[in-house]
């Protein structure tokens, strides 16, 4: 891996970002659970939702490995690959905060050649128990106090977290990528020499031109993989042009 883009630390959020579409909505609508996801969708919360769906799949005599294969199936740009690929090789510290899940996230990374391309995937975490059955858990299982976040993961603390961890080291500056309603709030913790990511048309993206002087970052809309890669790759390369500036002013 390269040194030159180590300045930057880029998150990703995966569902509508990585991939094209919903990593759960792929899996309930392939394997045949759309009519019982509705029925339930009113009665509780999303996460227990998807929870509920992998009993139901156990239930049907379904294992991990259908599952897997239903996954490796999901949409993907060969852009989005690139794109992540190539930052990866900047040396960017690439890290994925989402409310889709680890088993589905990792399943899909793995298959496409990136799971070695990220520092850390911040997710919903999942087990597999005794009987087969993939369990899916919260990732805050606390009240987290913030009302910008679904109940069980707010990506702004999550943020702040890694601003502070990285920080000790020296000055980073990150780049958020995302989506939906969730990546508002990460969105709003970006500071002056920081870049946000949202896709056009999308809430995020709804959200921050609403109220554009909430976001202290620099805004890069994106609609497509291909805009997504040109975007960030820009981005990424001129701050390596202007980290390399530095270090040669720094030895001269």
């Amino acid at each position: 891996m390269g040194t030159e883009g180590g300045a930057a630390v880029v998150i990703f959020d995966f569902d509508r970002t990585i991939i094209d579409g919903d990593s759960d909505d792929w899996v309930v609508t392939q394997m045949g659970l759309t009519h019982l996801f509705r029925q339930l969708i009113s009665t509780m919360s999303w996460n227990s939702l998807m929870n509920k769906m992998m009993e139901e799949l156990h239930s049907r005599g379904k294992n991990t490995e259908d599952i897997s294969q239903c996954l490796r199936q999901t949409p993907i740009s060969p852009s989005i690959i690139s794109a992540i690929k190539s930052a990866y090789s900047f040396g960017c510290d690439l890290r994925i905060i989402s409310d889709a899940n680890e088993f589905f996230i990792k399943t899909i990374l793995k298959h496409h050649g990136m799971a070695e391309c990220f520092t850390e995937i911040i997710t919903n975490p999942t087990f597999v128990d005794k009987e087969g059955r993939l369990r899916i858990l919260p990732y805050h299982e606390s009240p987290h106090g913030c009302n910008l976040c679904p109940p069980n993961m707010c990506k702004g603390l999550i943020v702040k977290h890694i601003q502070a961890s990285v920080s000790q080291s020296r000055k980073k500056t990150f780049i958020y990528l995302g989506d939906g309603k969730g990546d508002y709030c990460p969105s709003l913790k970006l500071g002056e020499v920081d870049h946000v990511m949202p896709r056009k048309k999308f809430p995020l993206w709804e959200r921050i031109h609403c109220n554009p002087t909430f976001i202290k970052a620099k805004v890069h809309e994106w609609s497509t993989g291909a805009e997504l890669e040109k975007t960030l790759l820009h981005i990424v390369s001129t701050l390596s042009n202007e980290a390399n500036k530095t270090i040669n002013l720094l030895d001269s």
